[in-house]
């Protein structure tokens, strides 16, 4: 048998040159149809970014327009093929039609959305889902001026002008300024630095979230809620509701008090006329003449005027440590001076004199402790001055179990009510007691007093034009003044006393005054003297005052 031929499989040199110089011309055929394909993407993306510039543009132009009833102007607009049509701005003012003012009502700085594609584009009105703004200012004119206002709340009219409807807006750095119209009054101003918007439609409420620093107190306000529609023809009558947390408030910030606040609640009703209702937290709590701090806690219910920030406490139930204190009234605007006066009728019931003694008193042990009931009318002017010092109050206290911490003071208290009713001896051992040091024994009767009276506070230092005073034995009538901010007394006037004056004596003495008792006895009490009442709280000096 013969063997089958053998064939060689591999190709011939001449085979396998053709097969790559094939290969090389496909692969240049591809890279040209590329690159061919890429010059008519860019073409195409630049024929979609020429047309979708103007288009945008006009569609954004339009509808602030008609939105606002404004002439706009915008510096500059662009438009990106970065993820669907990119367009930011930049030097957006509207002008209100009607309104006589070189100052835009509404600046923006910075603006950017995106459109995600064409078919979105040339839809009619386009759809935005989220506008970021960077750098917005809001400028309400005068209450004279506003009724040249544009029309904001229009629901029912035309709405063909408005081409475009955005769901969300996010701005970094709102102004919002409230002009007044008055060249000596500074325009009220509000600087929010986080607002956002949704549901941003014509006619409809918005709801927001804002966060901002509040300047004086300085701290921060959260905010949540619902605004509008805006009432262009009345702004004041502009609907808002939401809720509230004032954070990190440090009082030190206002001269003359200090601690740090917190406070949180809800809101309703329309722009210039917001009930307010909330509660306040200050565990620290203190008046800077004294430094002493104290728990302050307050739940309130107010009028605020949006619109000026004129405030009306409808009241304010506070208790201070033990002391219960209700205020009502009104913290308004002053005219020609930059400030607020706070105007409040306060009521202190019940109450610790102790308490309120440790936050204006410098020493750390206050003079005296005891009840305390309390009505003052409290007027705090707007002003540079610390608060102690340019606070004025008017009205009438009554005081009632009163026990002095000094034993001297305390001692004197107790050494005149024991001679009042007759019982010279136990006064003198008190007496002795305390000339020993023995403060215990010198303070052993602990008399209660009982004080009233009428009372004015103006400049640091009260003056008192009634004062009763009143232990068993002894009742003292008295006038005069205490400086808070050097704790001195200076108070004059007349005590009368159960016993005679023989009677508030021992020994010899007492036979030697019998014969003057006649004179001293007037008006019904066994003895009437003039007295008065002079030196520091910590060491008064009483004495007679023939």
């Amino acid at each position: 048998m013969t063997n089958p031929v053998q064939h060689d499989a591999s190709p011939s040199p001449s085979s396998s040159s053709h097969h790559k110089r094939r290969l090389h011309r496909i692969l240049i055929w591809v890279s040209s149809i590329l690159a061919v394909l890429v010059i008519a993407a860019v073409i195409a993306g630049e024929i979609l970014i020429h047309h979708a510039n103007p288009i945008l543009k006009a569609k954004v132009i339009q509808t602030l327009s008609t939105r606002f009833d404004s002439r706009v102007q915008l510096d500059k607009f662009q438009v990106s093929l970065i993820k669907g049509f990119q367009v930011s701005g930049s030097g957006l003012k509207l002008y209100p039609n009607h309104l006589q003012s070189d100052q835009p009502l509404i600046a923006v700085d910075r603006f950017s959305f995106r459109v995600l594609g064409w078919r979105q584009l040339l839809s009619t009105p386009l759809l935005v889902h989220h506008v970021q703004v960077s750098g917005l200012s809001i400028r309400i004119p005068p209450k004279d001026q506003r009724s040249n206002m544009p029309h904001l709340h229009n629901t029912g009219g035309d709405q063909s002008g408005i081409k475009i409807k955005v769901v969300q807006i996010d701005v970094d750095q709102t102004t919002l300024v409230l002009e007044n119209g008055k060249p000596n009054k500074v325009p009220l101003t509000f600087v929010i630095h986080k607002l956002t918007l949704r549901s941003v439609a014509a006619g409809q409420p918005m709801k927001f979230h804002a966060t901002l620093i509040n300047p004086k107190p300085i701290g921060n306000i959260d905010s949540s809620g619902d605004f509008g529609p805006f009432d262009s023809d009345s702004p004041g009558d502009t609907a808002v509701r939401g809720t509230y947390s004032f954070s990190h408030a440090d009082l030190n910030t206002i001269k003359g008090i200090g601690g740090m606040l917190a406070s949180n609640g809800t809101y309703k009703g329309q722009l210039d006329n917001i009930s307010v209702d909330g509660e306040t937290t200050t565990p620290d709590f203190s008046l800077d003449i004294a430094n002493h701090t104290l728990p302050l806690n307050t739940k309130f219910h107010a009028i605020v005027d949006g619109t000026n920030g004129d405030t009306w406490l409808q009241p304010v139930d506070a208790w201070l440590r033990h002391t219960h204190i209700i205020a009502k009234g009104e913290i308004v605007r002053m005219p020609n001076v930059q400030g607020r006066d706070i105007r409040l009728d306060v009521t202190v019931d019940p109450g610790h004199i102790e308490d309120l003694l440790y936050l204006a008193d410098k020493d750390p042990q206050p003079l005296m402790n005891g009840q305390v009931t309390l009505h003052t009318q409290f007027d705090l002017p707007p002003g540079p001055e610390d608060v102690p010092k340019k606070l004025r109050l008017k009205g009438s206290f009554q005081l009632l179990d009163i026990h002095f911490s000094n034993p001297k003071v305390q001692s004197k208290v107790d050494e005149l009510s024991l001679r009042g009713q007759g019982h010279p001896k136990k006064a003198g051992k008190e007496g002795d007691a305390l000339k020993n040091g023995n403060d215990q024994a010198a303070t052993a009767a602990n008399v209660a007093s009982e004080m009233r009276g009428d009372f004015t506070l103006g400049g640091g230092k009260i003056t008192l034009p009634t004062l009763n005073y009143r232990v068993p034995g002894a009742e003292v009538a008295l006038q005069g003044t205490y400086s808070i901010t050097d704790q001195n007394l200076d108070f004059t006037g007349h005590a009368r006393l159960d016993a005679h004056v023989s009677q508030m004596v021992t020994g010899w003495k007492s036979w030697l005054l019998k014969p003057v008792d006649p004179f001293f006895a007037k008006n019904g009490a066994g003895t009437e003297v003039p007295i008065k009442i002079q030196g520091s709280s910590s060491h008064p000096s009483v004495g007679l005052n023939f």
